[in-house]
């Protein structure tokens, strides 16, 4: 159960969600229809392709797993605490995630695969770099781990056993991000195309910036 989660980590989450809730569906909405925040239907798009027979199918959904894990490599390799602390290192993912989905950009205007790779690629990174804290999974790209505790949690309450409202209000408020992210995503689309992902690109990098300043701030001055 959880005891007790501070202001950042319940801004950065929220945050965090709404930036996936955008790429998503505008990957959804693309060229391709592809969700890129999550591998569970890459994956069984992948073994349909396989018992098609269909080596080009096959090799593209292929690529977006690949592509997907190698940001959780970036992230382990930058990252090598799973539990969530503050650090510098939190900094410079968040903006390597906004090279990664502005350089998408160009890639998806021309129709060409690799920018759904980077975008995936985007999404491993962030789902990697927001672990654990204080004993509560947090993961911001997708919502099934969230949906599944918000129902065992109220299962628990209605059968009067105690419930952990604090792991029901982090549920909620990653859920209502996405969700959130997900309908400006969708309005940024339709008037922007893929440019929409430079909103969740610029969101990142200020949130970078924003965060290594504070940072800088908060480190104690040393004597002259």
């Amino acid at each position: 159960m959880i005891s007790k989660l501070p202001r950042w980590v319940w801004a950065g989450a929220w945050a965090l969600a709404f930036v996936a809730g955008i790429v998503n569906v505008v990957g959804i909405l693309g060229f391709e229809h592809q969700a890129v925040t999550h591998l569970t239907g890459t994956t069984s798009l992948l073994a349909a392709a396989v018992a098609a027979f269909d080596g080009a199918a096959a090799l593209h959904f292929a690529a977006i797993m690949g592509s997907f894990l190698s940001g959780t490599v970036l992230s382990g390799f930058l990252i090598p605490d799973s539990t969530l602390r503050l650090g510098h290192r939190y900094g410079l993912a968040l903006f390597i995630e906004s090279l990664l989905l502005c350089g998408a950009v160009p890639l998806l205007n021309r129709n060409l695969s690799s920018g759904i790779y980077c975008a995936s690629c985007a999404c491993g990174l962030q789902n990697a770099m927001a672990s654990t804290y204080s004993g509560a999974v947090v993961r911001t790209t997708h919502l099934s781990g969230m949906f599944t505790d918000l129902g065992t949690s109220l299962g628990h309450a209605l059968r009067g056993l105690p419930a952990d409202w604090l792991r029901l209000r982090l549920c909620f408020l990653i859920i209502s991000a996405f969700f959130c992210g997900g309908v400006a995503g969708a309005w940024a689309f339709g008037r922007l195309g893929y440019a929409a992902l430079f909103i969740p690109g610029g969101l990142t990098a200020i949130t970078s910036i924003s965060y290594g300043t504070w940072l800088s701030c908060r480190r104690p001055a040393t004597a002259p």
